[in-house]
């Protein structure tokens, strides 16, 4: 991540990565397939639509996460040893403590946050047990997250995407199995899913206990060593911060959504999925830029940073165009794939007609995003992001949604890609001013 030709070396880090972040997407993917195609567009709705609801859960933690990656990468990058191990050991016990912590919470409050989501009367049943079974599922979770992300710090994306590849095996034939064969619903898929978390957590946490040297992970000596723990707050802290605030705006429109009935919701939620795949594409970039701008800060390799998110910017522009694109060109054929009713197709397709194609600009935004954090900076892109890309987009949902003519789900749509692009420009400033003071703090020499 230090040297060589940086293109190259962000594809072979994202490639991985991304190949990771559809596995793990396919988990969800395959529950709203197999219900949509053997259960019902109830079922499907019910499935999809608790998307927003179960980010709103994890990402807190998950920002943890970040925070372990930035510091993992850092001491890395600095060959410093000693705080690696202690990182290593840290983010664990974090994780589990964490897992826990939502699985009681998701458990208990998921069916009160769905009714208060004005979730349609004929999915709210099978949504909160679909969300009772995925959340006793959460440790897992967690430890894979956490897990994965300590591997990617040292520019390991390889072995994280083969365990979730076996693990995403399992949970489609179960998925199949379940539904199919013994008839169990959403309670089948959800069964399928916790089980291939379990799965691929297990792998993860037996990989670091075969590492050598200061990755290795001892399960007797697991402890929160206090300084690297408020490290790793002071960094991921806010960036969980900007994932729950951003949870809570797309359960306000994922409530917006639900207003339009069963139809529409069914619609979203195969569009959503759709549109997963583009994400999970995009945010791999993301994630490289954070690993790699984090680990040259450590090695005070000062002069490739612009480098890095230049190439990495216009290697996200070029996924998300091309992707989102196919998926706009191929958007009935790919809908149908969920269910085969023309009318949940219809309104599926009106989300990909304003989201799929323009998404490129969310992730240009996230890597803009993902520089301001490498450098060490976590409040200030919080706060940009959650000016530009949540406020916002709720204050068009409060003021012009609310008028007649604007209320429809086109317009909905439309606050997706009108704050991607505000964000992203409000990114780019920051990261001009504050690469000035970096470079006067460091003593580095304009390039």
């Amino acid at each position: 991540m230090c040297s060589g030709p940086i293109v190259s070396r962000l594809l072979l880090f994202a490639g991985p990565l991304v190949l990771s972040s559809v596995m793990q997407l396919l988990f969800n993917a395959a529950d709203v397939v197999v219900v949509g195609k053997y259960a019902g567009d109830n079922s499907l709705g019910a499935v999809g639509s608790v998307g927003p609801l179960i980010n709103l859960m994890v990402n807190l933690f998950i920002g943890l996460s970040i925070g372990c990656n930035v510091l993992a990468s850092r001491y890395y990058g600095s060959g410093d040893d000693v705080q690696l191990s202690k990182t290593v050991h840290t983010s664990m016990l974090i994780s589990l403590v964490a897992g826990c912590v939502i699985a009681v919470t998701g458990f208990f409050l998921s069916e009160h946050i769905l009714i208060w989501m004005s979730s349609p009367k004929e999915t709210l049943p099978l949504a909160s047990l679909y969300l009772k079974i995925y959340f006793l599922g959460m440790p897992a979770t967690m430890a894979y997250n956490f897990g994965s992300a300590l591997l990617r710090a040292v520019g390991d994306t390889r072995r994280p995407m083969f365990y979730l590849s076996a693990a995403g095996v399992i949970n489609v034939a179960l998925n199949l199995y379940f539904v199919i064969c013994l008839h169990m619903d959403v309670a089948g898929v959800a069964t399928a899913t916790v089980i291939a978390q379990i799965i691929s957590a297990s792998l993860v946490i037996r990989c670091l206990m075969k590492e050598n040297g200061p990755m290795k992970l001892s399960l007797t000596s697991l402890s929160a060593d206090k300084d690297i723990l408020v490290r790793i707050i002071r960094i991921g802290l806010p960036a969980g911060m900007q994932g729950v605030l951003f949870s809570v705006s797309n359960v306000i429109i994922q409530a917006s959504v639900n207003s339009f009935g069963a139809t529409v919701v069914a619609g979203n939620s195969a569009s959503q999925n759709i549109e997963g795949f583009v994400y999970v594409s995009m945010n791999a970039f993301y994630q490289a830029t954070i690993s790699f701008v984090s680990a040259n800060v450590g090695a005070r390799t000062f002069d490739r940073i612009n480098k890095i998110i230049i190439r990495a910017l216009l290697c996200v522009t070029a996924t998300g165009m091309i992707l989102g694109g196919t998926v706009y060109t191929f958007a009935y054929k790919l809908l149908s794939l969920y269910t085969d009713s023309p009318s949940v197709m219809d309104a599926g397709y009106v989300r990909i007609m304003f989201i799929s194609f323009p998404y490129f600009l969310c992730g240009i935004m996230e890597v803009a995003c993902g520089a301001l954090r490498g450098l060490g900076y976590a409040i200030l892109p919080m706060i940009v992001s959650l000016l530009g890309a949540c406020a916002l987009r709720l204050l068009l949902i409060f003021t012009l949604f609310r008028i007649p003519r604007f209320h429809t789900t086109a317009f909905l749509y439309s606050t997706y890609p009108i704050s991607w692009a505000i964000t992203f420009a409000a990114h780019a400033i920051c990261y001009v001013i504050v690469r000035r003071k970096f470079d006067r703090t460091h003593s580095v020499k304009p390039s």
